[in-house]
């Protein structure tokens, strides 16, 4: 099986690292990759997807990042009669659009925030009375694509007003909701129609500091799996949640057809839904696809052709995976480009280390983006997965780098709970 990727980050070097140890997959291509992910795959720096498809005869074509999700690539791919695993435009609005997301969960019944809608133009006396009717923590959302860092979580009704404002300015609508309380859970599920497979559930940390301070970013580490969630939580996710909004995607005509990623928060009732994205996400896939056992090429290759119902049950490895994003110097605000990495080579062996934001120049690796590499860790135990992540992380050096020293730190010290 020849596998085409697309997209350029550590979610598609942790895609080819274990397409690449698939027996049943020949080739790797990656379009358009990055320096830090050749060992794995051929990449493709520059051309169309649909060109390159065609140029190496893809039998799966698996698209990674959700821009070109929402612009219908998927539907372009298939349209030229290729196997994709991603979903249609319709479908990909469950991220691409949170009123849509909102309408959808709201007609199957699914637990999530109370939310309304200020549209681009309100008056200051508009975003007034619309916030009146939240906090006192106030949830505001980019109702668009915004990387997972268009939100603002906040108790400062002024840094609402002003995160509102500066949504509006880049010509979108925003969303309020009330603040969901509890842990939040990450949980991946292969969908094809009306078929769910739950893959592990993992845990985000979102904002750039330790002790979750600091604003929100696309991710700075994830660990998997959650020893704090009730035995029944993935069941729980997939009955209340993703079933019911997979049926009734497929009732409005939209059905899903790749990999519907839940993120909820865990309250005293149970999974209330934070968001959903369309497609596996940035950094959990590094952890969770570290623990799959099961070739990942014909799982994706059986949602892209329908017979996801027919796949035999996933395995699993034992113990715990984790990753730890090494973020550039200035990362989020304003990222710094063209440092020296030391430590990491293009294409160099692996040790955990997933490349993200990197470029290569006279053969070195330097920072090309915000999040410039990742670092997963395994082990018996989730202390252990720590330990060996941050081992690794310690040989690497990147100017102005930095990274959290707390990933999972919460949950090895007991400190994370479900209400009853």
């Amino acid at each position: 099986m020849r596998i085409l990727v697309i997209g350029n980050g550590a979610r598609e070097h942790a895609l080819a690292y274990s397409l690449s140890r698939d027996p049943q997959v020949t080739e790797v291509h990656v379009s358009p990759g990055n320096a830090g992910m050749s060992a794995v795959a051929t990449l493709h720096p520059e051309g169309q997807p649909l060109d390159i498809a065609r140029e190496v005869e893809a039998d799966l074509v698996v698209i990674g990042p959700e821009v070109p999700l929402v612009e219908g690539l998927a539907d372009e791919l298939r349209g030229a009669g290729f196997a994709v695993f991603g979903p249609s435009k319709q479908a990909a609005q469950i991220e691409g659009s949170k009123t849509v997301a909102k309408s959808v969960m709201l007609r199957a019944g699914v637990s999530t925030a109370r939310s309304k809608r200020v549209e681009v133009g309100a008056t200051q006396e508009d975003i007034d009375a619309a916030l009146s009717t939240f906090g006192p923590t106030f949830v505001v959302k980019d109702d668009g694509l915004a990387a997972g860092k268009g939100v603002v979580v906040t108790q400062d009704r002024q840094a609402a007003v002003d995160h509102i404002k500066a949504v509006h300015r880049g010509g979108n609508p925003v969303l309020l909701e009330t603040f969901l309380d509890g842990p939040e859970v990450s949980l991946f599920c292969l969908v094809d129609g009306e078929t769910v497979v739950p893959l592990l559930p993992a845990q985000d940390h979102k904002r750039v500091r330790d002790n979750d301070e600091g604003p929100n970013t696309g991710g700075m580490g994830a660990y998997t799996p959650l020893d704090w969630l009730p035995e029944d939580a993935t069941d729980r996710i997939v009955a209340e949640v993703v079933a019911p909004v997979a049926r009734q995607m497929v009732e409005d005509g939209t059905p899903f057809s790749g990999l519907l990623y839940a993120g909820l928060a865990w309250g005293a009732e149970g999974p209330s839904v934070v968001e959903f994205n369309c497609r596996f996400g940035d950094p959990e896939t590094q952890a969770v696809l570290e623990l799959l056992e099961t070739p990942l090429g014909g799982v994706l290759a059986a949602v892209a052709n329908g017979t996801l119902a027919d796949l035999e049950p996933l395995q699993w490895k034992e113990g715990y995976a984790l990753t730890v994003v090494l973020a550039a110097d200035g990362y989020p605000e304003n990222p710094r480009k063209g440092d020296v990495i030391e430590g990491a080579q293009p294409g160099g062996e692996d040790r955990g280390i997933r490349a993200a934001g990197v470029a290569e120049r006279d053969g070195k690796l330097v920072s090309a983006g915000g999040r410039v590499l990742n670092v997963v860790g395994t082990g018996e135990t989730l202390a252990a997965a720590r330990a060996a992540a941050y081992e690794v992380l310690q040989t690497i050096e990147l100017p102005g780098g930095h990274y959290r020293s707390d990933i999972a730190l919460p949950a090895v010290e007991g400190k994370i709970s479900v209400r009853a």
